[in-house]
């Protein structure tokens, strides 16, 4: 296994320089994003992550459940600023640990979040145009199973192989979704069960570049076992005030453009790289590196796991983009080469609904990449 100290052991400019061809072979000079609506469903989690500003103690006047009602507002929003997808966001399994979360899930009338979340997933099917994407965190076979007939992609950031990582003192302490067994089951068992499937790794946190390399293998072996992961993210850390880690470092460009440059050229070529673009105000130099696409951006709500971080204006992306040579298309939040529907990687139902995407607006098949 390659060896490395620190980002300056790498030849950034020869890494860059073949990471871009690659991606260029593999995806041209388009670059995308998808028009998304983020729905928080609940801040409440049974992991306590030291860089999480997203999930909120139970006895916190913040913590909360979405109900229904909420749920669907921010989804009509949506809708009528033209987003075609919902990204559902969760904290994990908080019913295992806090009486607040069952507590509130009894009134909701269930009895775990995974339950309720399938529930969401079909009335939006039902009551609005856009198509659910969920990020739920470590899911079992059954779980996965309950949740595809009702969404059209899932997500789980794998975030770190590293075991050192969950040791006290560590980010990922006491924190039972985080063991990367868990995660590495819970993405091999969506391509057991054909799942279009986005992960990713986030860097900064305290690991070493051998670990990141790891991540990213462990990555491309499940997907060449079961050919499910659409899009890998390379996520960076941000330090903010109300975190165990507000004085860490956040990685510097450096850093970033070599992990993308690494992800590219370690991952099969049709697996898209993207990087959250309000994550940096240097985003655009990501293009340098082998990026492909910016990922999910709301036009309407913020990123509740960044709230500090606007999303950009999708015309001042497109512009940025168009300025380092690329082209910004719309996609959707399934890929096209998961959308046939003999191939069982999306139920008829959302099958159906992803067709029916194509035709307001004369979007025409060619303009999703």
């Amino acid at each position: 296994m390659l060896k490395v100290l620190n980002h300056k052991s790498f030849d950034k400019n020869q890494l860059l320089l073949r990471a871009s061809e690659r991606r260029d072979t593999a995806w041209g000079k388009i670059v995308t994003y998808s028009r998304k609506v983020f729905v928080p469903l609940t801040n409440m989690c049974r992991d306590t992550c030291s860089y999480c500003t997203f999930v909120k103690h139970p006895n916190s006047k913040s913590a909360r459940i979405l109900d229904p009602d909420a749920v669907m507002d921010i989804v009509r929003l949506g809708e009528r600023s033209g987003c075609k997808e919902v990204l559902l966001s969760l904290g994990e399994k908080p019913e295992l640990r806090y009486e607040k979360a069952r507590k509130e899930l009894r009134k909701l009338g269930f009895s775990t979040m995974v339950g309720y979340l399938k529930f969401i997933c079909q009335m939006i099917l039902r009551e609005s145009t856009l198509l659910p994407h969920v990020n739920a965190g470590t899911l079992s076979e059954d779980e996965i199973s309950s949740l595809k007939p009702v969404t059209a992609s899932m997500g789980m950031m794998l975030e770190t192989v590293s075991r050192r990582l969950t040791k006290r003192g560590m980010p990922h302490f006491a924190c039972p979704d985080k063991v990367p067994i868990q995660r590495i089951r819970t993405m091999n068992n969506m391509g057991i069960l054909k799942v279009p499937f986005t992960t990713g790794v986030l860097i900064g946190i305290g690991e070493s570049w051998d670990e990141r390399i790891d991540a990213l293998k462990a990555i491309e072996e499940s997907h060449r076992k079961y050919n499910h992961i659409q899009e890998v993210i390379v996520q960076n850390f941000v330090p903010k005030p109300d975190i165990r880690m507000r004085n860490f470092p956040e990685p510097d460009q450096a850093e970033m453009l070599i992990t993308i440059a690494l992800a590219r050229l370690i991952l099969s070529p049709e697996i898209s790289i993207q990087s959250p673009p309000n994550l940096s105000a240097s985003h655009v130099n990501y293009l340098d590196a082998g990026l492909n696409d910016w990922g999910g951006i709301s036009p309407v709500t913020d990123d509740y796991i960044n709230p500090e971080k606007a999303w950009p204006k999708i015309e001042e992306l497109r512009a940025s983009t168009k300025s380092k040579g690329f082209l910004l298309r719309e996609r959707l939040t399934v890929y096209p080469r998961f959308q046939n529907k003999e191939d069982g990687f999306l139920t008829p139902r959302i099958a159906e609904h992803v067709v029916s995407l194509r035709r307001p607006d004369g979007l025409a098949r060619k303009q999703f990449c």
